[in-house]
């Protein structure tokens, strides 16, 4: 089952597929942690060890529970908020971080997702914050799994559909968004094709330029992609392939380690450009 988001024609987790993902996510996230010693270092978030890791999806989940249960909707609301304390030792820091992902479901299952609350993006709604949160509990979970067996052994399958959709925020919300103050102009005809070879989705990505001047006074021109949804029906020749299963795309997005090989196809110098502009690091 899909989402019926109109302004998508990318397959998607429902909404409560979305939090029984949170949910298991997170339980899995909790429980590999547990068996890892206090100290060892994340291999995908080298400056992290495992008490920054449990730290880190506890002070997200604490944050958005809050941003949503108290319907916060200015930014003056949520800057108030500051950091949640840190619990002293690894069981105060797993028991917190269970009570912090629990209270999360609940107040997203209560909530409707059209719900106004604050969010970074231009989506102003409980639904952007379940999508995001989803997000952020299953790429934590695979970096706790990295965590404890970086030959990748302990990793567990990430659904098709959650990956599918995690490919499309990535490249839309992550990397292809313009914000209001700035202008992308795409070198028309350069267009690589990002295809999900399990889903049957795939996107249409094409090298651009931004520029602008940010609220902060910083001036911005830099390599940038402006992405579109494939309309799969031949109309569209792209110079270039990139493909692989939606989880592998997924994981390679967010620059965590891919189980499967991605294969590159025609142009592969414009690919590489396209891979070196998604190349920033997100956590």
């Amino acid at each position: 089952m899909t989402g019926s988001d109109p302004r998508h024609t990318v397959p998607r987790p429902s909404e409560e597929a979305a939090l029984a993902h949170i949910e298991a996510d997170s339980a899995r996230f909790y429980d590999v942690l547990a068996a890892v010693p206090p100290g060892t270092r994340v291999p995908s978030c080298p400056a992290w060890d495992t008490d920054d890791l449990l730290a880190h999806l506890r002070g997200v989940q604490v944050f958005w529970q809050r941003v949503v249960v108290e319907r916060l909707t200015e930014p003056e609301q949520v800057e108030a908020l500051g950091e949640p304390d840190r619990p002293e030792g690894r069981e105060a820091l797993l028991a917190a971080g269970r009570e912090a992902a629990a209270a999360l479901v609940a107040t997203l299952r209560d909530t409707p997702p059209d719900t106004r609350v604050w969010t970074w993006s231009s989506e102003q709604s409980a639904g952007f914050v379940r999508r995001r949160q989803m997000h952020e509990a299953c790429i934590h979970r695979v970096d706790a799994e990295l965590t404890a067996a970086p030959d990748g052994s302990a990793r567990t399958p990430i659904d098709a559909l959650l990956a599918t959709d995690g490919v499309d925020e990535a490249l839309r919300v992550m990397y292809g968004g313009c914000p209001p103050w700035g202008t992308q102009t795409p070198e028309e005809g350069r267009i690589v094709r990002v295809a999900a070879t399990d889903t049957g989705t795939s996107w249409l990505l094409t090298p651009a330029r931004f520029t602008g001047t940010a609220p902060d006074g910083i001036q911005h021109d830099e390599p940038d992609v402006v992405v579109d949804t494939d309309p799969g029906d031949g109309t569209v020749r792209p110079k270039a392939i990139l493909s692989g299963t939606a989880e592998d795309l997924y994981t390679w997005l967010w620059h965590r380690p891919h189980l499967g090989e991605l294969h590159r196809a025609g142009d592969v110098a414009l690919v590489s450009e396209v891979e070196a502009t998604l190349s920033a690091p997100m956590n």
